[in-house]
């Protein structure tokens, strides 16, 4: 979204780009077309788009019932993948191993993963922050929020 500033001395409005515009332009320039994206269910809607995260099999049953509300999960024998809203990762780094997939993309995948838990309703998302901290705890990592601040 763009907002005149005022005039130049050469009498051209200057105008400002909002950091949420710069974001969704980078992103959209360097996602390859040629991946393939976890697709939703018929009958769902992502009103505000979808990303997905990511994380080891291994840690997928753990991280399950540690989440207040379950979106779309899907799985293949490597990887756990979690819809979340669209720039769930703004100002958020997601704990290692995890991986976020802005827009929902399979990096490198063998296989299309299988849709293995589908929520009641329209809306395919976990929370992202209920999910970041179930995947802080079960990795053993500190919330970025509560570390130290060091000067």
């Amino acid at each position: 979204m763009r907002a005149p500033t005022g005039e130049d001395p050469t009498g051209r409005t200057a105008s400002v780009v909002c950091l949420d515009t710069l974001i969704r332009l980078r992103r959209g320039q360097r996602t390859p077309q040629a991946l393939r994206r976890l697709a939703l269910p018929e009958g769902m809607t992502a009103p505000m788009g979808c990303d997905a995260v990511a994380v080891p099999a291994p840690l997928g049953p753990r991280v399950l019932p540690l989440l207040p509300r379950v979106g779309c999960v899907y799985a293949d024998g490597e990887h756990w993948w979690w819809i979340v809203p669209s720039d769930s990762d703004y100002a958020l780094r997601w704990p290692e191993p995890a991986r976020y997939s802005a827009g929902a993309f399979l990096p490198d995948t063998p296989s299309v993963p299988d849709l293995i838990h589908k929520p009641g309703g329209t809306v395919p998302y976990t929370p992202p922050i209920p999910l970041y901290l179930a995947l802080c705890r079960v990795t053993g990592t500190t919330p970025t929020w509560t570390r130290p601040i060091s000067a």
